[in-house]
């Protein structure tokens, strides 16, 4: 058949049954992406003879004689739409997977849209932005931007230097994993278990093997026998070594059985459904109660403490049980006042646009190279090395532009079997996960138990906190521990008792697994612990913000551990608590928008806190490298994911040299690029690889300088640096000269063995419909204690998509899973909020320096996450005069509240 294809004419032969979205693909419109094949995110939307379609539910044969019309294709030329100028420099995107499509949906908005726009954008799913900038860059597209007028900021910190590759992201021509798949390269396609618990007796793949395009078939049979871990960290002892690339024993819905390279993804799946399996099944326990308690079915009952498991005949994994002061229950029965309450959090999941996935191959020097989207492809790397026993110089691994992270790509779960495949067969091999396989096969924060004990004096004082959790890992341990022990960490260290007592536990069960999500752990446990504080203001008639005041620590309090150690490697590098409760109480008590009649009205508001490194460091070098012609060149190791690292890593450049972010140019996650990076977790991007970075500019300024003054002969001392050359006393001496015809680099490192703290306080007005459950935020208003921000716009959305993700994860999301197994495996049932669930939120930054951060900078891409569920449980709770425990509050579970039930 013949169609058009954003103006020009393809002929096409499509394959049966194949949609729109594939054929575009195969023909080049690379700017057309895969979110969820089912036409519920937008990320595939393109124009259909002007019309907007999602390309992934459109069969390919319904474009026959038709014009098609891509984000690459809106504009003639390198020009850009309206609406993609607008999306561009408003800021409108972060990581960027969505935004070709939505681009491309909101080329056909008209001023008579803007009053119903959120329900124009209703197919278009953004998780980094929070939508604000989104809608304002249609509705500035749509009428007209009016660009303000004045001297240029420059592009160094402090101002809201655009992120580089915008119009490249906005057209879709930015690449991400699979926008760049070696030509002849097989495709993996995985088979999974149907049970939640059994032993593989045998695997018949003969009829399998013998499909035409099937190159070959692995079982537990061919996989290596070591254990590791899925999750990464820069210790990989922080995790058990409890998972096998194939297993004889599956323990959970969806686990790889086997794994099939051909072709073709047709091969490879027709192949999958002809394999045949023997199961035995085992007993599974799915309760994370009943997985601790004698004669629960065991999940690993051979791992010992020597792979990091505490406890594998309790299914215990991790255990914290310590505490300072006393004895708690003799503090609390003493104490004048009491507040209790057990809380519980539901599964949710990241919900990144882009799905996992890698591509490998063996380059012209034999070396295994992995692209992947990843958030950590060093760590990747050198695990790949200790499975395969390879070389670090035999591997290399490098993530293009990711597609979104929040944690979920902190982990191994495609690369592994990629690499293998790779090596057995000396072919290119891709594997991408479907969405479905997002929900079988990654993993989802940790659903948690939380009970909290408060005493305190009449005046508001504690007196003891008493903190039992219990998570649930689901079938393997990944990020267990760490989630575990930070979830404990800074939610309790927040505030000053005399006695405290915290026994946690993390215990295995037959449910899928549980890994990294934004927050670490802090979400779940400053739910329960948010919430019992404003359970003991209601109870002592004190303002939220004012018990807060009194309780938290301030800056030069010791900074102690569940068990009272002080914490050696926390310093206070700056302190903004005060500032943030100050501009949030002011801020909510402003107006916002009127509740609707009969609608019950109430405020809450929460407080986090968070150290602004992971633990036990974290490692990043770095170079800078003046080019001949007088560019810079940089190197990091950082993945951008809609962090906004590289954005800020270019500025941090364009203050040390005074240069405009023309003259820079960046690479970045790659391992053949620089020594090492832990990796974009524990929002490390800036404060770790920027610090370094910052060392590495400064080094290389001070080379520049050094070597002009050798040229002619003076001391280092008498010339100066510019960004155009360097004044000595015999005159200027271009930098184009300076650099000679091999450039001149400097390195920088930083090992991040102190961290800080940042504070972030959320609070909102909600409106509550008592005869349905409704849940309507009325105000919302975050105040963040990020330190000199660095790129106020970028941190802003960093912030607002944080609290996004919170307002889902309060009201909206959860992943349901029965006898481990996912009900709601696809966004049209699991509910990742539209631009209508999201409010504006108006966000305030306390005025802080920090010590430790390159120009006082603090992270601040996770901890906005960790106070928004906790503010809403608490302003529902005020609303209603009852409080919820279980979250996410649904709409049933509001009104089953409001009910008295």
């Amino acid at each position: 058949m013949r169609l058009e294809i954003d103006g020009a004419a393809v002929e096409a032969d499509p394959r049966p049954g194949q949609c729109l979205r594939t054929l575009l693909r195969e023909h080049g419109a690379l700017s057309v992406k895969r979110g969820c094949d089912s036409g519920d995110c937008g990320a595939c939307a393109v124009l259909l003879d002007g019309e907007p379609v999602h390309s992934c539910v459109v069969p390919a044969v319904r474009a026959e004689d038709r014009a098609v019309t891509t984000a690459a294709g809106l504009a003639p030329g390198d020009a850009l739409h309206p609406v993609q100028d607008a999306l561009a420099n408003g800021f409108g995107f972060q990581c960027g997977f969505c935004t070709p499509g939505m681009s491309v949906t909101a080329s056909c908005l008209g001023e008579e849209d803007l009053p119903d726009l959120d329900r124009r954008l209703k197919g278009s799913l953004c998780r980094c932005t929070g939508y604000r900038p989104i809608r304002e860059a249609v509705r500035a597209a749509v009428l007209g931007p009016v660009r303000e007028t004045g001297p240029d900021p420059g592009d160094g910190v402090g101002v809201s230097a655009v992120p580089e590759p915008a119009q490249r992201v906005v057209q879709g021509l930015e690449p991400y994993a699979f926008d760049d798949v070696p030509a002849g390269a097989l495709i993996l396609r995985v088979l999974g278990s149907p049970h939640p618990h059994a032993r593989i007796r045998a695997i018949d793949a003969a009829a399998a093997r013998a499909v035409p395009g099937v190159v070959a078939v692995y079982t537990h049979e061919d996989a290596p026998a070591a254990r590791y871990s899925t999750a990464r960290h820069e210790h990989r002892q922080d995790d058990p070594d409890d998972t096998r690339m194939l297993d004889d024993v599956v323990r959970h819905v969806g686990q790889r059985v086997a794994a099939v390279v051909a072709e073709t993804a047709a091969a490879a799946e027709r192949a999958c459904a002809l394999i045949r399996v023997d199961y035995e099944p085992l007993p599974a326990v799915f309760d994370p109660e009943e997985a601790r308690t004698p004669g629960a079915p065991l999940v690993h009952p051979e791992r010992t403490p020597e792979d990091r498991v505490a406890d594998a005949g309790r299914n215990v994994v991790a255990a914290l049980h310590a505490g300072y002061g006393g004895d708690v229950d003799a503090a609390l029965a003493a104490s004048p006042v009491t507040v209790s309450g057990t809380w519980r959090t539901g599964r949710s999941i990241h919900a990144q646009l882009e799905t996992h996935g890698s591509v490998g191959w063996l380059d012209e020097e034999g070396r295994l190279v992995i692209r992947s989207s990843t958030q950590v492809p060093f760590l990747t790397r050198d695990e790949l090395c200790t499975l395969f026993d390879l070389p670090r110089d035999r591997v290399r691994v490098y993530a293009p532009r990711v597609g979104g992270g929040f944690g979920g790509k902190q982990e191994m779960f495609t690369e592994d079997l990629v690499a293998f495949a790779v090596l057995r067969t000396g072919r290119p091999v891709a594997y991408e996960f479907t969405r479905a396989e997002q929900f079988w096969r990654s993993s989802m924060r940790h659903p948690m138990r939380v009970s909290v004990t408060l005493g305190a004096e009449p005046d508001g004082r504690l007196t003891a906190i008493k903190l039992d959790v219990l998570s649930d890992t689901g079938a393997y341990g990944n990020h267990a521990i760490g989630v575990l022990f930070h979830g404990c960490a800074e939610s309790v260290t927040l505030y000053r008792a005399p006695v405290a007592r915290v026994d946690a536990e993390a215990v295995y069960t037959n449910n899928v697994p549980s890994g990294a999500f934004r927050g670490y752990g802090l979400g779940q446990v400053t739910l329960g612990i948010e919430s019992a504080l404003d359970m003991l203001a209601e109870r002592i008639g004190m303002d939220p913000f004012d018990i807060r005041r009194i309780n938290a620590v301030r800056e030069g309090d010791a900074l102690r551990r569940a068990d009272g150690e002080i914490e050696a490697d926390l310093v206070w590098g700056s302190y903004g608590l005060d500032q943030c409760l100050d501009l949030a109480q002011a801020a909510l008590a402003e107006p916002g928008e009127d509740p609707p009649a009969g609608w019950l009205v109430g405020e809450g508001m929460a407080a986090a806190m968070i150290a602004t490194l992971a633990p036990r460091g974290h490692r990043a070098h770095a170079t800078a490298t003046l080019l001949p012609g007088g560019a810079f060149e940089l190197r990091t190791g950082t993945a951008e994911f809609g962090n906004g690292t590289t954005t800020v890593q270019r500025q941090i450049a364009a203050s040390v040299f005074g240069v405009g972010a023309d003259r820079i140019r960046l690479a970045h996650a790659d391992t053949d690029a620089v020594a090492f990076d832990t990796g974009a977790f524990a929002s490390a991007g800036t404060t770790i690889a920027g610090k370094a970075l910052h060392g590495a500019c400064l080094a290389l300024r001070d080379r520049i300088v050094e070597e002009a003054a050798a040229r002619v002969g003076a001391p280092a001392a008498e010339c100066a640096y510019g960004p155009d050359g360097v004044r000595t006393p015999a005159g200027v001496v271009p930098l184009a000269e300076i650099a000679g015809a091999g450039g001149l680099t400097a390195s920088g490192e930083e090992h991040g063995e102190l961290r800080s703290l940042a504070f972030n306080v959320h609070a909102v007005r909600v409106a509550v419909d008592p005869e349905t459950g409704a849940v309507r935020i009325l105000r919302n208003v975050h105040a963040a204690d990020a330190g000199f921000v660095m790129n106020p716009a970028q941190c802003r959305g960093q912030i607002e998509g944080g609290v996004a993700q919170g307002i889902g994860g309060a009201l909206y999301e959860e992943v349901v899973v029965a006898d481990g197994r996912v009900q709601n495996p696809a966004f049209r049932t699991y509910r990742v909020p539209q631009s209508a669930d999201i409010p504006d939120v108006e966000v305030l930054f306390a005025t802080t320096s920090d010590d430790l951060g390159p120009f006082g900078a603090k992270s601040m891409s996770e901890s906005p996450y960790n106070p928004v569920a906790p503010a809403i449980g608490n302003a529902i709770a005020r609303a209603l005069g009852a409080r919820p425990f279980e979250q996410p509050f649904t709409r049933e579970r509001v009104w089953r509240l409001a009910q008295g039930a």
